[in-house]
């Protein structure tokens, strides 16, 4: 562990021109904003206090953070937001750096439960009463195959696998045998736990970073409080992420899933016992009776439930299958007890009857006045979630946890629009931070403008302006032989663009080049991202509509795209329960929750998406809003002030003007 002083000058080594980081053939060329980053990190870890930086595009943020995190000799805690961000940082950031600094450091990755192959369900998965169809059991006999090599069990190792499958062969909390397990000893989450526990360094994601509390709370050894320097990289996303993990969910899947397992279970260890058969298929027809009766829910979307039942939901109907897919549920669980001592497994299976009855019981009661409540109906199951308005009280626990002084860094590319970051400060409950606003080094007023078509219809004229924005896509992307991407707000405009540009574009021909329109939905994400970072391919150009995870986390770096179109300005909806919620708590405390609220998450999306264009130093590119709100409005100055600094265009002419540019760099 380096001296205080020594820290910010061995930091200050590696970044100079003539330090470790600038040689050999990937030589880091000297950046301000960098240095002044790791510094700033580095300041922090001596003082083992908690930082909060937003760190623009093209700063190169992983190397500020991980340079004196390393160099520092303590234990260090990376989280990421996405479990493709972990393998990128695990596998091609830390070896780098650890190889450039020559540091012996032991690495790690650890993941949820979920992400792992479970032996013992793997070796139960024929025991289901309803057979698998021949292309499942493909599938199973690739992971088996698999199973017998693989020394990680991370699912990650078999891409291509369909989600319905994952959970046949994963566990979860509530359905993990736990050490009655025959395969307890070669458990990868186990493993993986144990790795990350020894290692210098170990990366997560979000979900673990809560989860690890929760963990602590069980019995198990936790990671966080062991490391002296914690980092959360895409910062932005805790909130989000912590509201979710800290709330209660309930699915039908889940309810389902538990029937499907108990028929095995018993079938193996309690046969002639019970009527297994007569109570978990009476278990499983309760609720899809129950999921009848939010048949008018739409699919896709938090219905509000502020009373007995979700908003459009008969309260009667819905109430009175509840009950009785509780009454159905005790029955079973009941029955378990019975025999729950002839086998580990009937214990265990219970435990997670029981559960499920306790979760199913606080859906039948209304709501505490300090959390939110919705339902969302999927293509086969409702999911059920409640959960707390804030992450706050959550977080703080989890920073204050550590025995020892501990160093926090919390950083992303978007975190306030006012520089004293309070968008994200004040929301995690992390008033007396350190803050630290690093501007992009791009020269964004020569790579870049930003478009505001003066003739965009109104947003609220949802067919007219998705139909403006679908030909304005057009007319770009013909010109500049695709390399567009459409950012969509609702899933709506994504299909009508969608469908638009698709019976305009895939076809084209003479004076402009036939073009390939992908749509979110159409391929999987991973797909998708790497047909339109080819460009143009056999004489092909790329057009790209999507919308949700699209936003952010999407590097596309090049020509490959040139042109950003976003439909509207990204307010969240006003009826999503968790914006009424959180408004009616900002009211309740004498603010405003439009300037507050809903005008600070607008900017943080619309920045994200905005961010999405220029990805290097040599990237030239336009931005479109069609949206005539962001210089119309008196919240629009506020909204400009959040982006790059953009040249503005306004007229038509200066659209095509730009476009002819672009078209020109090809």
């Amino acid at each position: 562990m380096l001296p205080p002083a020594l820290l910010a000058h061995t930091v200050a080594a590696a970044f100079a021109p003539t330090g470790v980081l600038a040689q050999g053939p990937q030589a880091l060329h000297p950046r301000a904003g960098q240095q002044a980053m790791a510094q700033a990190v580095a300041q922090a870890i001596d003082d083992a206090a908690t930082l909060v930086v937003e760190a623009g595009t093209g700063v190169g943020k992983t190397f500020a953070y991980l340079v004196p995190a390393l160099l520092s000799g303590r234990k260090v805690v990376v989280s990421t937001a996405t479990k493709a961000l972990q393998d990128q940082l695990f596998e091609r950031d830390l070896p780098q750096l650890l190889q450039r600094l020559g540091l012996p450091l032991r690495a790690a990755r650890l993941k949820g439960r979920s992400s792992y192959l479970c032996l013992h369900r793997l070796k139960n998965i024929h025991q289901s009463r309803s057979p698998h169809d021949p292309q499942v059991l493909r599938q199973i006999a690739q992971v088996q195959q698999w199973a017998l090599a693989t020394s990680t069990g991370d699912m990650a190792e078999l891409p291509g696998l369909p989600e319905a499958l994952l959970p046949l062969v994963t566990s979860t909390r509530s359905n993990c045998v736990g050490r009655d397990c025959a395969f307890w000893a070669d458990c990868h989450v186990n493993r993986a736990r144990t790795q990350a526990l020894q290692a210098d360094v170990c990366v997560v994601n979000h979900h673990l970073f809560f989860a690890d509390q929760q963990l602590q709370d069980e019995g198990v050894a936790p990671l966080l409080p062991q490391a002296g320097v914690v980092i959360v990289d895409e910062a932005h996303q805790l909130n989000d992420t912590g509201v979710q993990f800290a709330g209660t969910t309930l699915s039908t899947r889940q309810l389902l899933g538990f029937a499907r397992d108990a028929m095995a279970v018993t079938t193996e260890h309690a046969r002639g016992l019970h009527p297994w058969l007569d109570a978990l298929v009476a278990l499983e027809q309760t609720v899809q009776h129950w999921s009848a009766t939010a048949a008018t829910v739409p699919l896709g979307v938090r219905q509000s439930w502020l009373s007995a039942s979700p908003q459009g939901v008969d309260a009667a109907q819905w109430t009175a299958q509840l009950h009785r897919v509780g009454r159905s549920l005790r029955l079973v669980w009941q029955a378990l007890g019975s025999v729950q001592e002839a086998a580990p497994a009937l214990a265990q299976l219970q435990a997670r009857a029981g559960q499920l009855l306790h979760t199913l019981a606080l859906f039948a009661h209304p709501a505490p006045v300090d959390s939110v409540r919705w339902l969302d109906r999927q293509a086969r199951h409702l999911v059920l979630t409640q959960a707390p308005l804030t992450v706050a009280p959550l977080l703080q626990a989890i920073v204050q946890a550590g025995s020892t002084p501990q160093a926090w860094v919390f950083t992303s590319a978007t975190l306030g629009d006012s520089d004293d970051l309070q968008w994200f400060t004040r929301t995690c409950g992390l008033p007396e931070a350190r803050t630290l606003r690093v501007a992009s080094p791009f020269d964004y007023a020569t790579q870049a403008s930003l478009y505001v078509p003066p003739d965009a219809p109104p947003v609220q004229a949802q067919a007219a302006h998705s139909a403006f924005v679908a030909r304005l896509a057009q007319v770009g992307a013909q010109q500049l032989g695709g390399r567009t991407l459409v950012l969509t707000t609702t899933l709506k405009a994504l299909a009508a663009i969608g469908q638009q540009l698709q019976q305009q574009l895939g076809a084209a021909g003479g004076l402009f080049t036939a073009i390939d329109v992908l749509v979110q939905g159409q391929g999987s994400k991973h797909a998708l991202l790497e047909r339109f970072r080819q460009g143009t391919v056999q004489g092909r150009g790329c057009v790209l509509v999507a919308s949700a995870t699209f936003w952010e986390g999407v590097d596309i770096a090049g020509d490959a795209l040139q042109l950003l179109i976003i439909d509207k300005l990204p307010f969240a909806p006003p009826d999503d329960p968790l914006v009424q919620a959180r408004t009616h708590q900002l009211e309740g405390l004498g603010l405003n929750a439009f300037t507050d609220y809903l005008l600070p998450e607008a900017a943080m999306a619309l920045k994200q998406g905005v961010g999405r264009l220029i990805r290097s130093e040599t990237d030239q590119g336009m931005v479109v809003v069609a949206d005539t709100r962001l210089l119309e409005k008196a919240y629009g100055p506020r909204l400009l002030a959040a982006l790059p600094p953009m040249r503005l265009l306004t007229s038509h002419e200066a659209w095509q003007e730009r476009l002819q540019q672009l078209q020109a760099l090809r």
